[in-house]
């Protein structure tokens, strides 16, 4: 009980659900609008499901930056990095994250960020620019 509170789960294990900030004129805060995945849209506050050891190595988040890469969102507890993407003019659509959308998603019920993916494809076969 005591390890669930204190979310140690041995190792660098990262579990269970962590709320994160997304910066606003990114694809994610795009899709978290669109599709309502905000928790708190005032305070930009999403919350992802995580199961995973390893996070972005801030050492080099600066690097990546100057090269066009965009941090979209960081946790609130750790400032760690949560999504990463590049701009829609090096990419139509590249965006990854430390959380699984996948265990938010149901069939009738996507997650935003796969909506925004579809809705990005879709644009793009068709020529359109999102």
């Amino acid at each position: 009980k005591e390890f669930m509170e204190r979310r140690a789960y041995g190792g660098t294990m990262r579990l269970g659900a962590w709320q994160a900030t997304v910066k606003k004129e990114t694809i994610a805060w795009e899709a978290y609008e669109k599709y309502n995945g905000f928790i708190d849209k005032s305070r930009g506050l999403t919350s992802e499901r995580h199961r995973h050891r390893y996070e972005f190595n801030d050492k080099y988040a600066k690097q990546f930056e100057e090269k066009g890469m965009v941090i979209a969102a960081r946790s609130v507890v750790e400032n760690l990095v949560e999504i990463i993407e590049l701009p829609q003019n090096l990419h139509p659509f590249y965006l990854g994250t430390q959380g699984h959308p996948e265990y938010k998603s149901r069939p009738l019920s996507p997650h935003p960020i796969f909506l925004e993916f579809i809705t990005s494809c879709i644009n793009h076969s068709i020529g359109k620019s999102s």
